[in-house]
Order: C-alpha cells, then sequence, then structure tokens
C-alpha cells in the first residue's frame, strides 16, 4: 500500500496540518468563552463591573476562529479526499491491470463476481480506511495531546486528574478493540 500512497503524501501531510489548524481553534474557543465570562460578564479583575467592550473583542476573535478552523476543516476534507481518491484511483487501475492478464480458467477460479467486487468495492474500503486514517487518526490524537496541554495549562491538577485517568482510558480501549476485532474478522 506505501507504493500507492507515498505519491500523495503531500495530500496527506496537508490535509493532517490543517486538521490540527481545526482542532487548535476548537482548543482555544472555552478560554475565550472563559475570558467572556470572568472579565466581560461578572467583571472579576475590575472589581465586579462588567466589560462590554472585552465582550465584544473577545466575541470577534471568536468568530475569527471559527472562520480560520472550518476553512481548515474543509481544506483538511479536501486534501483527504486527493489523497485518498487518487491512492483507490491507482490501486483500482493495477488491480484491473492484473484481473486483465489472468487466463479464462484463472477468471473462472476466482469468479467474475468475486473479481468485480475486489476493484470495485474493496478497494473503496480501503480509500475509506485511509481518508478515516488520515481525518480520524490526527483529529483525536491532536485532540488528546491539545486538551491535555490546556488542561494542564488552566491548573496543574487538572493533568494530573488526566495522568491518573489515561491508563484506564487505555485499559478501556484495548478491551474494546479486543472485543471488536473479531467481528470485523468475520464481517
Amino acid at each position: 500500500m506505501w507504493k500507492y500512497l507515498k505519491k500523495y503524501l503531500l495530500f496527506g501531510v496537508l490535509a493532517s496540518l490543517f486538521m490540527a489548524g481545526e482542532v487548535s481553534m476548537d482548543l482555544v474557543q472555552p478560554n475565550f468563552m472563559s475570558t467572556i465570562v470572568d472579565e466581560g460578564v461578572l467583571g472579576l479583575s475590575n472589581g465586579g463591573v462588567g466589560d462590554l467592550s472585552i465582550v465584544m473583542v473577545t466575541g470577534l476573535k471568536m468568530i475569527l476562529c471559527v472562520v480560520i478552523g472550518g476553512s481548515c476543516g474543509v481544506l483538511c476534507g479536501v486534501f483527504s479526499n486527493l489523497c485518498a481518491q487518487n491512492f483507490g484511483n491507482d490501486l483500482r487501475k493495477d488491480t484491473f491491470r492484473k484481473i486483465m492478464t489472468l487466463s479464462f480458467e484463472q477468471t473462472d477460479q476466482f469468479s467474475t463476481g468475486s473479481l468485480v467486487t475486489r476493484t470495485t468495492n474493496d478497494i473503496t474500503q480501503i480509500q475509506n480506511m485511509i481518508q478515516q486514517c488520515i481525518r480520524g487518526f490526527v483529529r483525536q490524537m491532536v485532540f488528546m495531546v491539545g486538551g491535555i496541554y490546556c488542561m494542564i495549562s488552566m491548573d496543574i491538577s487538572f493533568g494530573v486528574i488526566a495522568i491518573c485517568a489515561f491508563p484506564f482510558l487505555l485499559v478501556c480501549i484495548i478491551f474494546f478493540l479486543s472485543k471488536v476485532t473479531p467481528f470485523f474478522s468475520i464481517l
């Protein structure tokens, strides 16, 4: 698979970077909301007097972050689709070329329906897996690392809670993967 994927590595890297940008914009939103409530509404550093200008400026920053995050999300979708679609196209062409070199006896042995399924549905499934890995895996990893960083930067005790919860989370993931994997094999 690497042989087919390496030609489109640039698209995969760009998609990953744009996904990181989208997630980053999602991670800064709670800080802006905190500023609006603490400083703009409650006025905690201003003797309990709220400041509407803080609410307006921070709200505009939030809107800008939403626009940037949305743009990054769209560009991530574009580049991950380019990577996965081109990968699938190349793989499908080579599979078709290989099938065309089979003798009639070999074709009968595999059955025409099976060969059609291999060139269409099976490659589409691999193509979708590539796209989901680019988008989903990168998104979850950046959310995990960024979320832990944001928690620690707010208060170190949040970091201790995250570190304590991490082994439990890892055990749960391994448990569920071990239960689900046989079903994928059957499917």
